[in-house]
């Protein structure tokens, strides 16, 4: 099975770190942005990652790669049977594709991936904007909802997980992950969830391709 694209992309990294918490073998085929490989074009019609390949099998979105994944291996299961919980990881999914990445997303881009990777001036002031309006109400929204056992649905491992921990990679970074002194509880949660195998890697990685000077 093969995942394109770059782990830097927290759509990325979240299918990566499901396969690995799964035992799914996942190949990364490494995809810039932009990129026109043909294989890529035909899993991602419209250049967005990742994208992926089973055989003759090509479809693309993180979600409905790691819905093809679960029916596929659904053991052990990390999304949820029962209704309520269920309906919960879904949301917890969306919550950090849409409205973590739409935020956070405007912080890497603008200050990791437009200079160093793309070699042009990042748009500081959008960049400032959202780390100073639109990321705190979302911290504070997930200190509020976290549990006391550190898992967001039943008290386990589960998508909601890895989907929360993966663009906080990306805020790690830029060196602006949460304090402690205001939010211990996704502090604790981040620190676990990025100490996993299945994240701990690929941070690594990503760590000695952007530099030391972006963390």
């Amino acid at each position: 099975m093969i995942v394109y694209g770059a782990s830097a992309s927290p759509f990325v990294r979240k299918v990566l770190a499901y396969g690995a918490e799964k035992g799914i073998a996942l190949e990364l085929k490494n995809t810039g942005l932009g990129a026109k490989d043909p294989e890529f074009i035909e899993a991602s019609p419209f250049g967005k990652m990742p994208g992926f390949r089973d055989g003759d099998f090509a479809i693309s979105d993180s979600s409905a790669i790691i819905t093809y994944l679960e029916a596929l291996h659904p053991d052990p299961n990390l999304i949820p049977t029962e209704p309520k919980a269920r309906s919960r990881t879904i949301w917890y999914d969306e919550f950090a594709d849409t409205i973590m990445v739409g935020a956070m997303g405007k912080i890497f881009f603008n200050r990791v991936v437009a200079p160093k990777v793309l070699k042009i001036p990042g748009d500081e002031a959008m960049a400032h904007a959202a780390e100073t309006k639109e990321v705190p109400p979302i911290l504070d929204y997930i200190e509020r909802i976290l549990p006391a056992s550190g898992w967001f649905v039943e008290d386990r491992l589960t998508l909601a997980d890895i989907a929360i921990a993966s663009p906080f990679v990306n805020m790690l970074h830029v060196g602006l992950l949460p304090k402690a002194e205001k939010h211990p509880k996704l502090v604790a949660f981040i620190e676990k969830m990025h100490a996993r195998p299945s994240f701990a890697g690929w941070i690594e990685r990503e760590r000695k391709f952007f530099g030391r000077s972006a963390i």
